[in-house]
């Protein structure tokens, strides 16, 4: 094992830790899953893929990205399988988390990148950074999303 590697990824976790952290814990894989098996599941690729990292966007659009990729191959794996001794959650959720987990799931449910996209937005980064992350400009950044708001909004008033 080459100990830069090890040195300078260990960095850049330090860096961005809280942040792979808070996307694993917003992002509610299903009950099965647990935050910190999706934490372990993205260090593993980021470790994995660490050598290809360029710096030709910032590192935090680096991870975000492979975080976010990786979250959605998870879940479409979780959602392939049947998982009949998932743990039910103890509490129900408040009339706020149920619209907030059916809007998460619109926008889960949207074709690719545009879903991607729409997280990146969610998660409060700007245009630029979208567009650096996704290798397009920041104006189809923005026709993406304003599409997709406008999907959305259509998609969560038919369901109520």
């Amino acid at each position: 094992m080459d100990s830069n590697k090890e040195m300078a990824f260990n960095q850049l976790l330090a860096r961005q830790r809280d942040m792979i952290w808070q996307l694993c814990q917003d992002f509610r894989l299903s009950a099965a899953w647990e935050v910190e098996d999706a934490f372990q599941e993205v260090l593993i690729v980021l470790w994995r893929d660490f050598e290809q990292f360029e710096g030709r966007s910032s590192e935090k659009t680096w991870v975000y990205r492979v975080t976010m990729t990786t979250l959605l191959m998870l879940k479409r794996k979780i959602s392939n399988k049947p998982q009949p001794d998932a743990p039910q959650p103890m509490d129900e959720p408040a009339p706020d988390w149920e619209n907030y987990n059916l809007l998460m799931q619109l926008v889960d449910n949207l074709r690719e990148p545009d879903n991607k996209i729409v997280h990146a937005y969610l998660d409060g980064f700007d245009y630029h950074e979208i567009a650096d992350m996704y290798n397009m400009s920041g104006s189809a950044v923005a026709m993406r999303i304003s599409r997709a708001k406008k999907k959305l909004r259509k998609q969560y008033s038919d369901l109520l």
